[in-house]
């Protein structure tokens, strides 16, 4: 038996065990081919992170230097430096004191891990997440950063659940009434105001918008109310509504659009199928084919697409969470990126991701249930 043999041979004894789970449960074993997937991508994602955040010059070390002489040039008093760490190595009480100094960044970098290359920093990480369950620490504020994400998270997914369900439901309501308004007036208006706002530049309508709440007074200028649920639980809520109303309009205005030109798309193409003539021909009611056939079919293109409608809105609220001082994710991920806390970006990225490929699995399996046409195969 040659090498190429014996290779075909070993290879489909191991993937026979795979071969017979994939012909008894396809869409079991698909569902584990793409967490496997996923799994595999998140490891290559945070590998590729750290690289670039190698790449990058400086570290978060530098960053406490450069905080440290801008406090230094403005006059402020940073006796004791950052974290207790600010004493000069070579002692005294001259101004130097302020400063970090050499021999104390290189200590600073190496308790930080950032003396080792990337990939040691990468593996030690991933062995205190796997086998710890511990993100670490804020290399900056030195709080636990599974704390921080907590802390934070829910804003983004609160506001990015409401946007998405705006989002579909006007979507599925106006493309459907637009599609039988096909060719009208009515009809052009709407395609031509829905592409407007979908190609509208969303940093410039926020911008637009927080500048019409500064000038009215109508709106607040910031995205969040400045008490918690836990003080007023009623007021918190109308509070919230009414501070996130700009910014929700604003994703609802750019995603509304293209979302309601697919459906109406989907809806003129199911109507012109051989089988909607048939229906016809029986004397179905026109509600009947509309509601109970055609729109069904259009939930295909919108669960496939649904996945990175969401991974557009998370990606968007980045910027609305900066300009409206949201306290979200995205902008912790923002001023984790300018600090260059690599524990933060890292864990940050990493559940992001982990949620949008999620999403997509889950949008899979939706496709599935929908359409019994569907078969996985592997």
């Amino acid at each position: 038996m040659n090498v190429k043999q014996f290779l075909k041979k070993t290879t489909a004894t191991i993937s026979a065990p795979w071969n017979n789970f994939r012909t008894k449960a396809p869409l079991a074993s698909f569902i584990t081919g793409r967490i496997i997937t996923m799994i595999v991508l998140l490891f290559l994602l945070g590998f590729a992170l750290f690289g670039l955040m190698e790449l990058a010059p400086g570290d978060v070390v530098d960053q406490m230097m450069t905080q440290q002489l801008m406090l230094g040039a403005d006059g402020s008093s940073t006796n004791g430096g950052m974290n207790g760490m600010g004493k000069n190595a070579r002692g005294g009480g001259t101004n130097d004191d302020q400063f970090f100094s050499q021999k104390q960044m290189e200590e600073l970098r190496a308790e930080f891990g950032l003396d080792k290359p990337f990939y040691v920093q990468y593996f030690k990480w991933l062995n205190r997440v796997l086998i710890h369950h511990d993100l670490g620490t804020s290399l900056v504020s030195r709080a636990p950063v599974g704390f921080l994400i907590k802390s934070r998270l829910w804003n983004s997914v609160l506001l990015n659940l409401i946007s998405l369900v705006f989002i579909t439901t006007f979507s599925f309501i106006l493309g459907v009434y637009f599609s039988t308004k096909a060719g009208t007036r009515v009809d052009t208006a709407a395609t031509f105001f829905a592409l407007f706002f979908h190609a509208f530049p969303g940093i410039l309508l926020l911008i637009l918008f927080q500048l019409f709440a500064s000038i009215t007074g109508l709106f607040p200028v910031t995205a969040y109310p400045d008490f918690t649920f836990a003080e007023a639980p009623v007021k918190f809520t109308f509070s919230y509504a009414h501070h996130i109303f700009l910014p929700l309009l604003t994703s609802f205005l750019g995603g509304v659009g293209g979302t309601m030109r697919m459906i109406r798309s989907t809806m003129l193409d199911q109507m012109g199928m051989p089988y909607i003539f048939a229906l016809r021909a029986r004397g179905i009611s026109e509600k009947r084919v509309y509601l109970n056939h055609a729109f069904r079919n259009t939930l295909n293109p919108y669960i496939t697409g649904s996945a990175n409608l969401l991974a557009g809105l998370f990606g968007g609220s980045l910027v609305l969470e900066i300009i409206f001082a949201y306290p979200g994710i995205g902008r912790l991920m923002y001023e984790a990126v300018m600090q260059e806390d690599i524990n933060l970006v890292l864990a940050n990225t990493m559940f992001i991701s982990a949620l949008v490929l999620i999403g997509m699995i889950i949008s899979d399996i939706l496709l599935a249930i929908v359409d019994p046409r569907i078969r996985y195969k592997g």
